[in-house]
């Protein structure tokens, strides 16, 4: 009898033991992860560190919000046990859209083997393009609960590709060995961390808030800045717009400065069959750029609602300067006259205040940041630049198809610059 209840026992402890590990596992799974991102100076494009490989080795790369892929040069010092090149049309080149068979003459190494995946990378700023070997490597994330960086966690099989070192040779930082894609692809970064974690119900969101030293998370919200300020609180929704080449778009329908309309030609606001027209929102791109009719609307409009302060001659690229010194300061920059990008209703409003709208071109010289994109048709009428998104929170939820945005946490006592990296102990 007592070992009969011994063997029960046993048997209860050994059934609790493996339900309360299965639940400390079940709430330990991620739901977020972070990356710092850096602004470079010189090029005003973001950085952030991976780590990938085996073993885990710290990468920089230039982000880009529409890459559809990850790349990295791979000709020198790639080292790692854990790459593997998949072989031609296996289904990791399916997932790549690969239909081409890789062929290299020099040695067997990283980005080099016979019969492997051929992908094309691409240069966001250049526009050039090189034929690359399909790769896959272990790549590992920093998690988070959404106040304080947590434990790496690993992707085991990430697919990238490994690019020739050409496409570093203009336009980027020269630190960098590749860029970091964020488009709508079945390989960008944010689908394959997405499809990873999945099965622990991770959510296919990511949010960008650029800034000197920002952050980007992947997952739902909430996301806190210092000083214990949730940023996902105050953000309104419009619908997510993706072309057919997985960039990111939303619909702009008319623009108002002052509370007063521009007036501009609204058939350049919508993207026709060719698929040319429309809002487009970039990190490539340092400034918006808006189609030629609109700049010079905008510009003008501007001009005249700000003709109490001094113009003075324009800095390249912008078209409309001012003396900085006649310009009173408020909590959200320079005081000048907030522009509003009105969305799919008339009552919801990207509003860009004077700290996205004016920069300091010169000494002393205060300047509308927008860009003449000329007449070319052949792209988006607005692209949305880097410096209208910087202490904006923008969430990009493809779970929902809707773009989140914030404005500016200026507003709110604190900025992109503000996520408390310090791990917990």
């Amino acid at each position: 009898m007592a070992s009969s209840f011994l063997l029960f026992l046993l048997i209860f402890l050994s059934v609790s033991s493996f339900i309360l590990l299965s639940e400390s596992q079940k709430t330990s799974k991620p739901n977020r992860f972070i990356l710092q991102l850096q602004k470079d100076p010189k090029t005003k494009l973001y950085v952030t560190n991976i780590y990938k490989r085996t073993p885990s080795q710290k990468v920089p790369f230039v982000v880009d919000l529409n890459g559809r892929l990850l790349w990295v040069t791979c000709e020198k010092s790639y080292r790692s046990s854990t790459y593997h090149a998949p072989r031609c049309h296996s289904t990791q080149c399916s997932r790549a859209d690969s239909h081409y068979c890789h062929i290299c003459s020099t040695r067997d190494g990283p980005g080099c083997h016979n019969n492997t995946c051929g992908v094309m990378s691409m240069n966001p700023v250049t526009g050039l393009t090189a034929m690359s070997e399909l790769a896959q490597d272990v790549l590992s994330i920093q998690s988070t609960q959404g106040s304080n960086p947590g434990p790496m966690v690993r992707v085991p099989q990430f697919l990238f590709t490994c690019a020739p070192s050409l496409l570093l040779q203009r336009g980027l930082p020269s630190t960098v060995q590749g860029v970091a894609g964020l488009g709508h692809s079945l390989i960008s970064l944010p689908t394959q961390v997405t499809s990873h974690f999945s099965s622990a119900g991770f959510a296919p969101i990511f949010a960008l808030c650029l800034a000197p030293k920002g952050v980007m998370f992947f997952g739902d919200s909430p996301y806190y800045m210092l000083p214990n300020v949730d940023i996902t609180r105050p953000l309104s929704y419009t619908p997510l717009i993706i072309s057919p080449q997985g960039e990111y778009y939303m619909e702009v329908k008319s623009i108002k400065i002052n509370d007063k309309d521009v007036p501009i030609d609204t058939a350049l606001l919508s993207i026709n069959k060719q698929g040319v027209g429309g809002t487009k929102l970039s990190t490539i791109n340092p400034y918006t750029i808006l189609h030629h009719s609109i700049f010079k609307a905008v510009t003008q409009f501007f001009s005249k609602e700000l003709s109490a302060i001094p113009q003075v001659k324009p800095v390249a690229p912008f078209g409309v300067c001012f003396k900085s010194k006649s310009i009173k300061k408020s909590r959200v920059g320079l005081e000048v006259p907030n522009i509003d990008l009105v969305l799919h209703d008339k009552h919801v409003m990207w509003r860009i205040y004077g700290a996205n709208s004016i920069v300091e071109a010169a000494p002393g010289v205060s300047c509308l940041a927008f860009v003449d994109g000329g007449m070319d048709n052949n792209g988006a009428s607005i692209i949305i630049g880097a410096y209208q998104m910087e202490n904006n929170l923008v969430q990009f939820d493809k779970a929902r198809s809707r773009l989140g945005f914030s404005s500016s946490l200026l507003f709110y006592k604190t900025s992109c610059n503000n996520f408390n990296f310090t791990a917990i102990p």
